[in-house]
């Protein structure tokens, strides 16, 4: 990888959820997801009660994850593409992701995995560098 791109990985580290987009029957969605980063790749849960990972499996989807909603005055955007292939977490990625939530949507939650080996990774920031203060307004 890059050092661009190893830095959106380190990015994409400090914080916990992102959405992920596809299209399903010919409509684009986006769906909120939990990842981690194991070895380059990201791991998303999600819900399967939702069948979007039926939509993503096989399939090129972008995720893209940013700090917006945090006091941090460094904002920043990541965004990549990938073929997301549904697996099965191993014990140490499990505990990565930490507690189950109980309910989605006020379904009980069924949690489905997906590997991305990002292929386009890129970063937004309002500054030049994101571990930087501002520079410039938007």
């Amino acid at each position: 990888m890059s050092p661009e791109e190893l830095h959106a990985i380190a990015l994409l580290r400090r914080v916990p959820y992102g959405r992920v987009a596809a299209s399903m029957r010919a409509l684009p969605f986006l769906a909120l997801a939990r990842h981690i980063v194991v070895e380059g790749r990201v791991v998303l849960r999600m819900h399967s009660g939702f069948g979007y990972h039926q939509a993503c499996n096989g399939s090129v989807v972008a995720y893209g994850a940013d700090n917006f909603n945090s006091r941090d005055q460094q904002l920043w955007s990541v965004q990549f593409t990938g073929t997301a292939q549904v697996s099965e977490p191993t014990t140490t990625e499990l505990e990565l992701f930490g507690p189950v939530p109980h309910f989605v949507g006020g379904e009980v939650f069924d949690p489905v995995y997906m590997r991305i080996e990002p292929q386009f990774i890129t970063v937004h920031s309002p500054a030049r560098n994101p571990d930087r203060a501002y520079e410039h307004a938007l």
